[in-house]
C-alpha cells in the first residue's frame, strides 16, 4: 500500500530535494507539486491525498494558516527553515516537524511515523467494531495492546503523550489531539491542553484538581465549568 503524497513548497530546488526523497521510499507516492498553499487547496479538492509536506514561509498563506483553515486534513509533515514554529506546528497535530537542510535519514524516519499513524487510522476505520474495548497504540518498535477501562488518564509532553494506566506506563509518538478524537468521549474528558482524564478513574475533585489514584490532575480554569458538570452530573447527592 502507498501513500498519495502532495508537496507544497515555494522554493523550486526544496520542492525537487522531497520529491527525490519521496521516489526513494517505496510506501510513498507522489501524486503532486504545488508552489503555494492556495493551490494546494485546490489540489486537495480534487485528489485524494494521505500526506501533505507542507513548508511554512510561503507568500499570500503560510502554511500554518494553510493548515488551520482545512476541515479535515491529510497527516501533515512541515519542512521549513525556521524553527521557531516548532511548537505552533505540534500543536496543530503534524507528524513531525523537519528542518531543512533535510537529512534523507530524517525523512525516512518522519515518513515511516507518517505511515504508522495512517495504518492505524486505517485500520481502526475498517474494523468497524464500534463495542471494541481496547486499542493499539506504537511505543518504541512494538504495537501495545490496551485495554479501554485500564487506562486512568492521558499526559501530553510535547510531540509525544504519556498514557498511564493502572500498572504501567505507555509513551507514543501520538498527539493529545489524536487522542482526544480517538477515544470514547463517554468515558474520556479532556480536563487540561496536557491531560486526558478516564471519568471512571476519578477518586475525588479537590479544588482545581482531579484524583486518580496518587495523581492529582490539573483542572484549566477556563474548562473548570464543564468538567464539573461533566463528572458530577447527576450523581451529586444533595441534602
Amino acid at each position: 500500500m502507498k501513500m498519495n503524497c502532495l508537496i507544497v513548497d515555494d522554493e523550486p530546488v526544496a520542492r525537487k530535494g522531497v520529491a527525490e526523497y519521496v521516489n526513494e521510499i517505496d510506501f510513498l507516492n507522489l501524486a503532486g507539486q504545488c508552489e503555494n498553499a492556495v493551490k494546494a487547496s485546490a489540489y486537495l479538492n480534487q485528489q485524494a491525498i494521505d500526506l501533505v509536506f507542507l513548508d511554512i514561509q510561503m507568500p499570500k498563506l503560510s502554511g500554518i494558516e494553510f493548515l488551520k483553515m482545512l476541515k479535515n486534513p491529510p497527516l501533515v509533515i512541515f519542512t521549513t527553515a525556521y524553527s521557531e514554529y516548532a511548537v505552533e506546528g505540534y500543536s496543530l497535530d503534524v507528524v513531525d516537524y523537519l528542518m531543512k537542510p533535510i537529512t534523507f535519514e530524517r525523512f525516512l524516519k518522519a515518513a515511516q511515523k507518517a505511515l504508522e499513524i495512517h495504518l492505524l487510522k486505517r485500520a481502526a476505520s475498517q474494523s468497524g467494531d464500534a463495542q471494541a474495548d481496547y486499542f493499539f497504540v506504537k511505543c518504541d518498535s512494538k504495537f501495545e495492546k490496551v485495554f479501554f477501562q485500564e487506562v486512568c488518564y492521558v499526559e501530553a509532553m510535547q510531540n509525544y503523550s504519556i498514557i498511564h494506566t493502572q500498572s504501567r506506563k505507555l509513551i507514543t509518538y501520538i498527539t493529545m489531539t489524536s487522542l482526544e478524537n480517538q477515544l470514547p468521549a463517554k468515558q474520556f474528558l479532556k480536563v487540561h491542553k496536557s491531560y486526558i482524564v478516564s471519568v471512571p478513574h476519578i477518586k475525588a475533585i479537590e479544588g482545581n484538581e482531579i484524583l486518580i489514584g496518587e495523581a492529582r490532575i490539573p483542572i484549566s480554569r477556563n474548562l473548570k465549568d464543564e468538567v464539573i458538570n461533566h463528572i458530577l452530573g447527576n450523581k451529586l447527592f444533595k441534602r
